[in-house]
């Protein structure tokens, strides 16, 4: 499987992640048969999806689903919205039932391989192939994590690097803190910030993949490097209790002996951690590029003026690219291995619907980044998304730690870096994780 370094350098290539003009929707003309009588029998279909917020990716995405309803009163359409967390685990217990929902929102690599190996999906190689133009239009890369054996399973509907510090720059410049370049830097300005009273990084762990996904996997890959990693997910050559890897734990936990997050972070979900933000009271919080629809369209104009975007800073000695964020090509779409006829057509409708041509730029227009390539005019853009897309030019995608490990082991690493910033020795929690990644792989 190519890696996301060579995703990150087709998007730098294509220079297209800004928001521009908006498109309509335009879907194929797949239409159900006619029932008998003349008249065109109604279609039941139903879609689990994440957009069931207020930020303005998930307002874009429910427009598209209303508008489909609208304009196709053969197909009725049930759909429900869940939160992120949420949908994934509930994702996990349908598979289990073998009981999927027509169309879902899903993950690439380590869910769409899970999803595959359960037999609940089926491919859509037969579909993209009769859309060449659309096909042809994602970015180089951007289909491996939803390609198994050559078949195709799904599309990324957005991209999602998962780890940039958004930071209030007024605050910053009150008590005289320069943006953290390295390590020390950022230790010295929670210093100043906890000195001061202000929550130096907001954070919202309530679903424990947060730090994981948002913070450790950046911090993991700066120290031990992509290749340390991905051979630790395969348990050829390195694993989760050497060294290096003992050391990206310890950065971690010392974020939390700083006194970086304000108190109760495992209490809250990251849409209180950004209204912390929101409020004044956090110079900073760290998330992914997801965070971007919600910032632009929620937070007060005083602070969305002085909000500005970095990655982690350097970490001395570390393996890994110093100007790189962990992520992933972005969520796609499962299409339920039961579908078929008349149902499937539809499905595949709204598939195209949503993942197509218009799906995608209606996704930029909402301040999100997406792995296709759209002609854009930057000065359509908001500046805070102009200027994180140009640092994503100079920035480098390394891969985020659940979107490479199984959903046992990702459980594991996730339950176990919040024992960590609650007290855990930083071996005890590697020996799990090696434990359960050893387990997964059977060695």
């Amino acid at each position: 499987m190519k890696t996301l370094t060579k995703l990150s350098t087709a998007v730098l290539a294509t220079s297209v992640l800004l928001a521009g003009c908006a498109g309509g929707n335009q879907t194929p003309t797949n239409s159900a048969p006619a029932a008998a009588g003349g008249s065109k029998e109604k279609v039941k279909l139903t879609i689990w999806h994440n957009w069931s917020g207020q930020d303005a990716k998930a307002v874009a995405m429910r427009k598209i689903l209303d508008d489909f309803k609208a304009a196709n009163p053969d197909i009725e359409l049930e759909a429900e919205g869940l939160p992120t967390d949420g949908l994934k685990t509930r994702l996990k217990t349908v598979a289990a039932a073998d009981d999927m929902p027509d169309l879902f929102v899903m993950w690439p690599d380590a869910m769409t391989k899970e999803f595959v190996s359960g037999n609940l999906l089926q491919p859509i190689n037969e579909f993209l192939d009769s859309k060449p133009e659309w096909k042809n239009n994602f970015i180089s890369g951007a289909l491996d994590g939803y390609t198994i054996d050559g078949k195709v399973y799904s599309v990324p509907m957005n991209l999602s690097p998962s780890s940039f510090i958004f930071y209030n720059k007024a605050i910053f410049d009150q008590y005289k803190v320069q943006v953290p370049k390295t390590w020390d830097e950022l230790l010295a300005g929670i210093k100043t910030f906890n000195d001061n009273k202000v929550i130096p990084i907001a954070l919202g762990n309530k679903a424990n993949w947060a730090v994981q996904s948002t913070i450790f996997s950046a911090i993991a890959d700066r120290i031990t490097g992509t290749d340390w990693f991905l051979k630790a997910v395969n348990q050829n050559g390195t694993k989760f209790t050497d060294p290096e890897f003992i050391q990206s734990l310890n950065k971690l936990k010392e974020l939390e002996t700083s006194k970086a997050f304000q108190d109760g972070y495992n209490s809250i979900d990251q849409n209180q951690m950004r209204q912390l933000f929101f409020q004044g009271k956090a110079a900073m919080f760290i998330d992914g590029g997801w965070a971007m629809a919600d910032v632009v369209k929620n937070a007060p104009k005083e602070v969305l003026d002085q909000t500005h975007i970095a990655v982690l800073p350097v970490i001395s000695g570390g393996k890994g690219e110093a100007q790189s964020t962990a992520g992933v090509v972005g969520t796609g779409l499962g299409v339920s291995k039961k579908l078929t006829g008349a149902r499937k057509d539809a499905a595949l409708k709204l598939f195209y619907a949503l993942a197509g041509p218009d799906g995608q730029q209606a996704t930029l227009n909402s301040s999100t980044l997406v792995s296709y390539k759209i002609n854009l005019d930057p000065s359509k853009a908001h500046p805070l998304f102009v200027e994180l897309n140009e640092l994503m030019k100079t920035t480098k995608i390394s891969p985020v730690y659940d979107s490479k490990l199984g959903s046992a082991a990702t459980e594991v690493i996730n339950n176990g870096l919040q024992e960590l910033l609650m007290g855990a020795s930083p071996e005890a929690v590697a020996k799990k994780i090696q434990d359960a990644q050893a387990s997964a792989v059977g060695k």
